[in-house]
């Protein structure tokens, strides 16, 4: 399974799903995601994810 990342507002980025609504196809590796994306739910940024 590929590491997922968690925000502080309990959202989960899954690599496999990315965040399609958000311009992040599926299969998406977090090192890929853009650094000015943002948490789908509550807007925080990348640095604020922890990887789980």
């Amino acid at each position: 399974m590929a590491e997922r990342y968690e925000c502080p507002c309990g959202y989960v980025y899954d690599p496999a799903e990315g965040d399609p609504d958000h311009g992040i196809a599926p299969g998406t590796p977090w090192e890929k995601v853009p650094d000015d994306w943002v948490c789908p739910v509550c807007a925080l940024g990348k640095d604020s994810f922890e990887k789980i």
